[in-house]
């Protein structure tokens, strides 16, 4: 389901938006690596997200079952 994608593609922008001030304020090595790490995990949410919505990957189990369904009743 594209909503789904774009939902998760709009949490990430908006955890992005609160992460960002404090980002650059990281003084320790272990904030570096935690805001390295954070950073690394948000781009591969977003580029997971974009990959379901340019359809590059087959949906998530839950959402097959679904399109079945669906295709299933029409014919």
């Amino acid at each position: 389901m594209r909503h789904y994608a774009i939902l998760r593609l709009l949490l990430a922008a908006f955890f992005l938006y609160i992460a960002w001030p404090v980002i650059p304020s990281a003084s320790t090595n272990t904030e570096l690596i935690f805001w390295g790490g954070w950073l690394l995990f948000l781009v591969l949410v977003i580029g997971a997200n974009l990959a379901t919505l340019l359809q590059m990957t087959s949906p998530p189990v839950m959402e097959q079952e679904q399109y079945n369904e669906l295709r299933r009743d029409n014919y």
